[in-house]
Order: C-alpha cells, then sequence, then structure tokens
C-alpha cells in the first residue's frame, strides 16, 4: 500500500505537467511521457523484481547513466557527497591533512600538507593505514576510506598504521579545517626571476597571487613565471580578478553563451591592474583546465605574456550548481567560455560521439582563426596553444613500472629511516653505492614489469597459436620475447638516470614534503629553464609578442 501511495504521488505532479506542456509544446509533452514511463517501469521493478532491490542505488545509477549522455562535468551529487563537493570549490575540509592512496592493496600516506593536524600528530609519509576508529580499512576503497577520515572539525579519530615493517602505531588526531594552499610555492630564480605556483582556484586565490606577485617584486623580482600546469581551474571570479592584475582596467575578460540570458554574461575588469609591463611567461601544460585556460588564454590575446610549455586541456564550458530535493544538487553544464579574442577553448563535442560513445574531437578543418591585440593568429576548439612549444621528458615503461609497483616509493620509505637527515633540496644526490643498494633490493622484490611490447607479443603469439598457417611464427616470436627480456635485465641500468632522479626527489619528499620537490626540480625544468631564458631575452620576448 505505501509502495503505491508514494507511486501515486510521483505520478500526480508528472500528469499535472504533462496536461499542462502537451498544449505549450510537443518537447514538453515528450519530457513528461518519458518521466512517466520510467515512474511505471520502477513501480514495476520494485514489485516484481526477483530480489530486493535498494532504491537509492538503482535511481543514481539511472540519473548517472542518462547524464553519461551529455558531458562528463554534468552531475547528479546526491546529499552523501555535498561535503566533498564543497570542499572541491571551496578548497577547505575538516580532515587531518594527508593525501592517501592505494599501492598493491595498502592503503598508504602519500603525502601531507605543511602543519597538518596528521604532522603534528605524528603520521609520516610511507605509513600504511590499517584502520580508523577500530574500524580495519581492509577491502575498503579510497573514498570509503577518505569518509572516514574527513568529518566534522574539532572532532578527533583514532588511526592505526604500519610502519616501516615495524609493529603497528596509533595515533589520536583532531580534525581541522584544512585549507588547499592556493599558492603551492613561490622563489627568486636567477637573482630577479619570481617564481609561483597556483594549485587551484578556490576562494582568495586572486588575492593570495597578488600577495605573492607584491612580495616577489619587493625581493627583486624583475620578471615573472606564472605556473599553472597541472591546474584543474575552479572559481571563475577569481580567474577574472586573476586576469585584471595584468591588463588594463576596463578590458573584457571572458563571455559567457549560453542558452538562456541568465547564462549569457560579459566579465570585464573592474579594478585598477597590479602591473602591466613586468615581463611574464606563464606556464601550462594538459592538466591546465577550465580557469587556468581563461587566464592563460586571456594573458595570450592581449600579448601580455609569453605562454610555455605543451597545449592545454581544452575545458571551454561553464557549470553552475542547482538545488534539487533532498538537500542533493545537480551540476550542469549552462554555457560555453570565450575569451578577449573571440574564440572558445572547448576541444571535445559532446553532441556528437562515436560508436564507443566517446565525444568527439573538433577536426583542424572546422577549427577557426582569430587574432590577439598584436594581430597573432590563434585558433579556437582545442585549448591554448603555447607560444614557445616545450617536449615533456618521456619516461620508459620500466620506469613507470617501478614507480606504479610502489618500489620507488617504498624505497625511499626505508632510505628514511635509515637515514635521520639529508642534504638540502637543491643539494641532495644520491650516490652510485646508494643507486646499486637500491638495484640489488629491486632484484629481490615481487616485480610486475609487462611493457606494452610485451603485451602485444603475447596477444601475437596467442593469434598464432589459434591459427595453424601462423604456427610457424612462434620461433620467431620466441626470439623476439628473449630479446626483450635482455634488455628489462639491464633496465636498472640502461634507464639509471631517470629511476635514480625519480627515487631522490621521493626521499626528498620524505623529508622535506612537496616544498622541497619543487626546490629540486625547478633548477632543471625545462618549461622554466626556457621561461628564464625567454623573459630575460627583451629582444626574443618581443619579436614572440609581436609575430
Amino acid at each position: 500500500m505505501l509502495r503505491k501511495k508514494l507511486f501515486l504521488l510521483l505520478l500526480i505532479p508528472i500528469t499535472a505537467f504533462s496536461l499542462w506542456s502537451f498544449s505549450h509544446d510537443d518537447r514538453y509533452f515528450a519530457i513528461a511521457k518519458n518521466i512517466d514511463i520510467f515512474s511505471s517501469l520502477y513501480s514495476e521493478v520494485n514489485t516484481y523484481y526477483v530480489d530486493d532491490i535498494n532504491p537509492n542505488t538503482l535511481i543514481k545509477t539511472s540519473i548517472d547513466a542518462m547524464l553519461n549522455k551529455l558531458d562528463p562535468y554534468t552531475v547528479y551529487i546526491p546529499e552523501d557527497d555535498i561535503e566533498d563537493f564543497r570542499t572541491n570549490a571551496t578548497g577547505e575540509y575538516g580532515g587531518i591533512g594527508i593525501l592517501s592512496n592505494r599501492i598493491n592493496n595498502r592503503h598508504l600516506v602519500l603525502n601531507m600538507y605543511e602543519e597538518s593536524p596528521a604532522k603534528t600528530a605524528g603520521l609520516k609519509i610511507g605509513d600504511e593505514i590499517v584502520n580508523i576508529d577500530g574500524k580495519s580499512v581492509k577491502g575498503m576503497s579510497d573514498e570509503e576510506i577518505g569518509k572516514l577520515i574527513k568529518g566534522q572539525s574539532g572532532t578527533t579519530l583514532s588511526i592505526g598504521v604500519e610502519r616501516n615493517g615495524t609493529h603497528p602505531y596509533t595515533f589520536k588526531v583532531e580534525r581541522k579545517n584544512i585549507t588547499i594552499p592556493n599558492i603551492a610555492y613561490k622563489t627568486i630564480l636567477n637573482e630577479n626571476v619570481g617564481y609561483f605556483r597556483l594549485s587551484e582556484f578556490t576562494r582568495n586565490a586572486s588575492e593570495d597571487v597578488q600577495a605573492a606577485v607584491q612580495e616577489l617584486k619587493k625581493q627583486g623580482a624583475q620578471y615573472l613565471i606564472f605556473d599553472l600546469r597541472g591546474n584543474p581551474g575552479g572559481l571563475l571570479n577569481e580567474a577574472v580578478e586573476i586576469c585584471n592584475l595584468f591588463v588594463p582596467k576596463g578590458s573584457g575578460i571572458v563571455e559567457t553563451r549560453g542558452k538562456t540570458q541568465a547564462q549569457s554574461l560579459s566579465y570585464v575588469a573592474k579594478n585598477d591592474p597590479l602591473d602591466l609591463d613586468i615581463p611574464m611567461a606563464v606556464l601550462i601544460d594538459h592538466g591546465s583546465a577550465s580557469a587556468s585556460e581563461i587566464v592563460s588564454g586571456v594573458i595570450q590575446d592581449y600579448d601580455r605574456g609569453v605562454i610555455i610549455g605543451q597545449k592545454s586541456f581544452g575545458k571551454g564550458l561553464v557549470q553552475v550548481t542547482r538545488p534539487l530535493s533532498y538537500n542533493s544538487q545537480l551540476k550542469v553544464t549552462t554555457a560555453k567560455y570565450y575569451i578577449p579574442s573571440g574564440r572558445c577553448i572547448q576541444e571535445l563535442d559532446y553532441q556528437h560521439k562515436d560508436a564507443e560513445g566517446k565525444a568527439l574531437v573538433f577536426a583542424d578543418s572546422v577549427k577557426e582563426a582569430f587574432f590577439t591585440a598584436n594581430n597573432r593568429v590563434v585558433y579556437d576548439g582545442g585549448g591554448v596553444d603555447p607560444d614557445i612549444k616545450v617536449s615533456l621528458e618521456k619516461l620508459s615503461s620500466y620506469t613507470e613500472n617501478l614507480i606504479g609497483g610502489g618500489l620507488v616509493f617504498d624505497y625511499a620509505t626505508k632510505y628514511y629511516y635509515s637515514h635521520e637527515k639529508i642534504a638540502e633540496p637543491t643539494d641532495f644526490k644520491l650516490s652510485d653505492e646508494e643507486y646499486n643498494h637500491f638495484a640489488k633490493w629491486v632484484a629481490t622484490q615481487k616485480f610486475e614489469n609487462p611493457s606494452n611490447i610485451e603485451k602485444s607479443i603475447a596477444l601475437l603469439s596467442e593469434a598464432a597459436n589459434e591459427d595453424q598457417v601462423y604456427a610457424q611464427l612462434n620461433h620467431e616470436i620466441t626470439r623476439i620475447n628473449h630479446e626483450i627480456h635482455r634488455l628489462k635485465s639491464n633496465g636498472m641500468v640502461n634507464f639509471k638516470k631517470e629511476i635514480k632522479r625519480r627515487l631522490e626527489l621521493e626521499i626528498i619528499r620524505r623529508y622535506y614534503l612537496n616544498k622541497g620537490v619543487l626546490e629540486a626540480t625547478l633548477s632543471s625544468d625545462s618549461d622554466v629553464v626556457t621561461a628564464i631564458l625567454t623573459v630575460k631575452d627583451s629582444n626574443k620576448y618581443k619579436s614572440i609578442l609581436h609575430k
């Protein structure tokens, strides 16, 4: 009886909506009709399906499948996930300030923030989390463990860990409001080049950028490097305010164009700028998205600085959140971004998908040319193209498997507990003897190291065995496999330079956290080196911006 009443309650507003919309527009009638069918279907499944069903799971699955037909940014946020959503939007959460994840079925502390509650309580990078408040985390997903760790600020949790193969430790940690810093790092390079990295566009990001630039200039910065690599974006208003720091008051920053007038807006620089003259390079890569692309695109469109690195992600879509019943929300794409030259940086066409349901990339033939303030040609439909492209270092599959298999991480932990201290991040280097110790240790570990070529050879061998015509190829396949194993057996020697560097950085992280890793890498970072050479060469800098 209760189920029938629920179904009738669902049906009454749908029927009323259907009667109104049929006379108004066939499109709305089609929506009402299909919602009616869905309600009827769900009622029948709930009544007659052989096993009990979970209404929340079934409905969320259907909602997610429906929204998946649109774009990956239009999502349903149930009440249980609202806190995580707010964390992403504000950069604040009630927690203990660690980054943890699963490696080889162990849930490990991979990183932590400076002065975090976890660090204060005594937790360390490399600790394996085994229980939270006495509850074993074995078999839990990363998301489930994250929800157990996060909670109301001021509350305490007990976290049990295993450390470097010794007996378990238990720590009492008080949750606090953790604010993820917008400015991950800032420093002076090469005597007078100010460098700062913006990791997020959360609340107060523009104020943090302004403060960073002012501080760097007081320290003698005559040039700026603005690092947006890996920055996924965030709040639009913060992106607008950051652009305003470097372009004249009244300059157009970005337009949003949507289906309704309310979603079609123009944003301009409302304040006096901080600096219109300091030579500036903006670093981007494929992880620079959304708000990062607005900032880098605006700087490029006004020829205010040189963009260096790799093509950005290509997310030119605007989302807003809409409240739903029962404290849930809908994050829905409502418009597209257009930067000052008039171009949209959206790369994927979600209206047109291939047979596998993947969005298509806009073809070069349909991309349109636009022009910067100095009449340089730029194109839409594919993110922000850097003015100077820098090739990314490509790691060998051998090194990637060492990292992915947790061997570099685990050995860094062992090293930390056998060395009380190390040199400063910019000076620390492993000796050849220490590297050889690592190589010998790797040889004692179970190390799954399948390369792409090995996987392809395995498929070829399987296909040859299934067809007598090609069975004679097995001899040649065996010879190739022997050659592959010969090459792999020398992996620790052949790829020593890149393996050694990754191990050094992981060790540095144990002592100096992310700040130390950044200090250690900037001097050899190809994007940063290119940026320094570009901004300090006045002729080169000007020639790029006036092509």
